[in-house]
């Protein structure tokens, strides 16, 4: 599975932003696909996920309210709608996918695409 995300940008303080994530390969199966972050001289964390319908959701705390992910799995793509975004937003957005979804959430993720910027100034 190849994972192609895009969307990063430079913002201000309470703007918002969406990442798009395609993945592409070998897609076939219950692919549950999220996000995770790292900030400069922190640990790479996790952000968001959505299990394969759709059906369930998972955000980090730090997020609940702010960011929406969703899916459409005829384009292979999930969305990361982020809205009234905080400086402490500000990392290099990771998209990734598994077939398991107790797994998703975890570095022990199978697939990592490459990351997009993000910042948000204040």
């Amino acid at each position: 599975v190849q994972l192609q995300a895009s969307g990063g940008g430079l913002v201000q303080a309470g703007d918002s932003l969406r990442l798009s994530c395609v993945a592409s390969g070998r897609t076939s199966g219950s692919l549950a696909m999220g996000w995770f972050r790292q900030a400069p001289g922190k640990e790479r964390e996790f952000v968001a996920a959505v299990s394969w319908m759709g059906s369930n959701t998972y955000y980090t705390d730090s997020v609940k309210g702010r960011f929406t992910l969703s899916r459409d799995n005829a384009k292979k793509t999930v969305y990361l709608q982020m809205n009234s975004l905080k400086p402490e937003d500000t990392a290099v957005y990771y998209c990734v996918a598994d077939r398991h979804w107790g797994r998703i959430t975890t570095i022990r993720v199978d697939h990592w695409g490459k990351g997009t910027q993000v910042t948000v100034s204040s």
